[in-house]
């Protein structure tokens, strides 16, 4: 299959009502907010959510959350061995197994943190060469890591406007016996949820078709994570981000016409520009969206789910 045919940048627009869309663990779990208080969705998270999508799908995903699986694999590296077997010759045989079969592993690339066997791996001089080489034959699949690099790259969402006046935050107890014959009441356990009451989030993108040669990611591939990031949120409610309370707004998909593009992803990114037309917008609505115009570039506006 072909990989990447050209250079694609893209934007998403996602609107926030009363959820938490990234608690942070070293905050209480409060949303993530930047030094100036705007909100802030770590480009992981994107991914992780992207990922849920792409398996829902139907398409082979590498890197699995613990709550959200479809086999049987415990780690990475169970799946890695049970699924590619443990006779890998190289890491070039590795890195291309992996790439064929995981959509994942060839978009956002992926780190192999696995040691090889005790003493080997390690610098090698050529027989007869005092040159301080490693010994490729010998030593490249004994590589304590391997890295794949991916195509596709993510920067983390930020809102427009800040949240950190927007977070409301609610004290909530336990109100059943967890042990005992239940004739005791127990002491009511307390904690803390805390959500975003409205915001607008964007973030940006790219996929890059030199390293897409490398990984083998390909236009059906792009096709594919730009229909999960239309539908990033489906299946995605929990206690923090009720069903409905945050939505993909709107995808700009900019596909240039060359695999080095007419534009920077820099300047692709700034002529989509957000802002507020009141000081304290309580919706989408209350948002301005306007796009330049970049000469002889295309934009794709697809509505979000």
């Amino acid at each position: 299959m072909a990989t990447l045919s050209n250079k694609i940048d893209f934007a998403v627009i996602v609107s926030v009502n009363n959820a938490n869309p990234n608690g942070d663990p070293l905050n209480g779990n409060r949303p993530r907010y930047d030094y100036e208080g705007k909100g802030e969705i770590s480009d992981v998270a994107i991914k992780r959510k992207i990922r849920n999508r792409l398996m829902e799908m139907g398409h082979f995903i590498f890197v699995q959350s613990a709550d959200n699986h479809n086999d049987s694999h415990a780690s990475l590296k169970d799946r890695l061995t049970g699924v590619l077997g443990k006779d890998i010759v190289s890491d070039k045989e590795l890195t291309k197994k992996a790439c064929d079969k995981w959509l994942d592993v060839r978009a956002f690339g992926q780190v192999f943190p696995f040691k090889g066997s005790e003493g080997k791996g390690k610098n090698k001089k050529k027989k007869g060469e005092d040159t301080g080489e490693v010994n490729e034959e010998e030593g490249d699949n004994k590589s304590v890591s391997k890295s794949v690099r991916g195509p596709v790259s993510l920067h983390p969402a930020f809102s427009i406007l800040p949240v950190l006046d927007r977070i409301s935050s609610i004290q909530i107890t336990k109100s059943v016996n967890l042990e005992g014959d239940g004739k005791d009441k127990a002491s009511d356990t307390m904690g803390m949820k805390h959500r975003v009451d409205h915001g607008v989030y964007v973030f940006y993108g790219s996929m890059n078709p030199q390293l897409a040669e490398k990984t083998g990611f390909s236009d059906e591939d792009a096709k594919a994570i730009k229909e999960a990031i239309r539908t990033l949120f489906r299946n995605d409610a929990s206690s923090a981000r009720p069903e409905g309370s945050m939505e993909v707004y709107r995808v700009y998909w900019w596909e240039h016409n060359s695999k080095n593009g007419q534009y920077s992803s820099a300047k692709v990114h700034r002529s989509l520009e957000v802002k507020a037309t009141t000081d304290q917008p309580k919706s989408i609505d209350d948002y301005k969206i306007t796009r330049g115009d970049l000469d002889g570039l295309n934009c794709e506006e697809i509505d979000g789910e």
